[in-house]
């Protein structure tokens, strides 16, 4: 049958497969291990046969035509040879421990269980296999974060004692992690495999990414979104996440890396920005100026290995502490290089205006309550490809306070209780302190009923939508349909107001308060008006 829209699903496939396979974050690559060129693969872990295209929830309970699974992509890869024991006993196993999908609304489990292995087992598969790939699969979402339990956040006792096996018997171990998050990274440490890969969920095509990588077609160049601590009790929102009746954000502004480079950089495992390459980069930047409120950052990034590769320049701000209190590093602008051939350059420019390091005052500490401002002091700006190896390029003062934009307080906690500042003493990392966070001063209810707007009248509209209130049916709308054209009927349409043929209060006028309160409001999942599945709905909920 012919496409009625002429979809080019091949051209979709191939650029998702691109964006899964550009965001994968090579996190470790001791001695070369990747890219896989040749060789014999022994391939270990169960998730290899059940790809995890995304979480849970309404973002991941999708309909997919089909999913790419990782071993199947790497048996079709020409130059590699995949054990068939390894392969066979999994298929064996699986046959009586199939893959858990759950029983109703995010019940899926976080992880599957992994087929127990025995040191005889991997000897086995090291004699005919030269390279073993583990593969280790999580899933998480909507009403089902993860938790700090073995087979979420922490690995399984099979999952430790299939790395501790597999890293202790093969000198080439390559880890693939086919996760949505970060989870526990202690055991890198404890089995030192010689490779590690976050390929994340990649979607539909991502396990092909995956292959894609692995064999060096494509060359790594994600960086890592969050900073990955040696502990999850290094976060500072562990002890406050997932309360039953209250959440409490004592760590304030200095979440993820804005903390750990503030306070604790001996914490940390695999900084913000991470992530490694096939090749090597080398990043030069001496034209940077800061004026008029704009900081324009210009570098040059030289390819110095001996394979194509993109990189990631990172552009980050340190303020003056002064009143408020600043994190460490905040990051202010980034760009990714087009791909890079070995011995060859490529430019880039990061832009960055005032609020892009701006502070909030909730306090009136600065004299400026409810207002985005610039302390008086020296700045230092940070180039690099990771918060943590960026150095200092520029430096350039603010000689007194600048005012970058005054807002209004509104939703201020009305509760006490209190959140993290950071002291100078001198040290790597910077001491905390509590401090009380401001509480509100303002009556909400009373701004919102003073500045109310004044009350539309309602018009009321010609003939058209009226006809399908009053038929209040399907043929309703077929009566709607009937009367004509929008306009002809007295109906007017937004096309009107974008191209100011009316005004918006005059397409307003036509809706009556319980229209305005239905577009707001809109339908929730599992409202009998809405498609099945579907989170939210704002439009065609109502007759009229």
């Amino acid at each position: 049958m012919k496409n009625r829209y002429q979809i080019d699903w091949e051209a979709y496939a191939s650029c998702a497969r691109q964006a899964a396979a550009d965001g994968a974050v090579l996190l470790r690559n001791e001695n070369h291990a990747l890219p896989i060129t040749s060789g014999k693969v022994a391939v270990f872990g169960r998730s290899q046969f059940n790809y995890y295209k995304s979480g849970t929830g309404s973002g991941g309970a999708v309909n997919t035509r089909t999913v790419k699974n990782i071993i199947d992509v790497l048996t079709d890869e020409q130059d590699l040879e995949v054990n068939e024991q390894v392969l066979s006993a999994y298929r064996t196993w699986l046959a009586g421990h199939p893959f858990e999908k759950g029983t109703g609304w995010a019940s899926e489990p976080w992880s599957q269980e992994e087929m127990p292995l025995s040191a005889e087992f991997v000897k086995e598969a090291h004699r005919t296999s030269e390279i073993a790939i583990i593969i280790i699969g999580r899933t998480a979402g909507e009403d089902m974060d993860n938790t700090i339990t073995k087979g979420s956040f922490l690995l399984t006792d099979t999952e430790e004692e299939m790395l501790r096996l597999v890293c202790a018997e093969f000198t080439c171990t390559i880890v693939v992690l086919n996760v949505g998050n970060i989870i526990d990274m202690k055991w890198v440490k404890a089995y030192q495999p010689s490779a590690v890969l976050y390929t994340w969920q990649g979607g539909q095509e991502g396990a092909a990414a995956v292959g894609d990588v692995l064999t060096g077609r494509v060359n790594p160049s994600g960086k890592l979104t969050d900073t990955i601590a040696y502990d999850i009790k290094d976060y500072p929102s562990t002890d406050d996440f997932g309360g039953e009746t209250e959440d409490l954000y004592r760590e304030d502004i200095y979440v993820g890396y804005r903390y750990f480079e503030t306070f604790a950089k001996k914490a940390v495992l695999y900084p913000f920005g991470y992530g490694l390459s096939y090749t090597t980069f080398e990043i030069t930047s001496n034209q940077t100026h800061y004026e008029k409120g704009h900081l324009s950052v210009m570098a040059m990034v030289r390819n110095t290995g001996n394979r194509a590769g993109r990189e990631v320049v990172q552009v980050y701000v340190e303020a003056p502490q002064g009143k408020l209190g600043k994190p460490a590093r905040v990051l202010v602008g980034f760009a990714k290089t087009p791909l890079i051939e070995p011995g060859k350059e490529a430019l880039v420019s990061i832009e960055a205006g005032d609020e892009r390091f701006a502070s909030y005052d909730d306090s009136g500490v600065t004299g400026f309550k409810s207002c985005f401002l610039l302390e008086e002091g020296r700045y230092h700006v940070y180039v690099g490809s990771d918060v943590r190896s960026a150095a200092v390029t520029y430096r350039f003062e603010l000689p007194e306070l600048k005012i970058v934009d005054t807002c209004k307080e509104a939703l201020a906690p009305v509760q006490r209780f209190t959140r993290l500042k950071p002291v100078d003493t001198g040290d790597v990392d910077y001491q905390s302190r509590q401090e009380s966070v401001p509480i509100r001063t303002i009556d909400l209810q009373a701004r919102i009923a003073a500045e109310k707007l004044p009350q539309g009248t309602y018009a009321g509209d010609a003939s058209g939508a009226a006809a399908a209130t009053d038929a209040g049916s399907a043929n309703g709308v077929a009566a709607a349909t009937d009367a004509g054209a929008n306009v002809a009927a007295g109906v007017h349409t937004l096309r009107e107001v974008l191209d100011r043929e009316i005004t918006m209060q005059t397409f307003l006028s036509q809706l009556t308060d319980q229209d305005l309160c239905c577009i707001v409001r809109g339908e929730g999942m599992s409202s009998p008006k809405v498609t099945p599945g579907t989170a939210a709905a704002f439009g065609g909920v109502t007759e009229r």
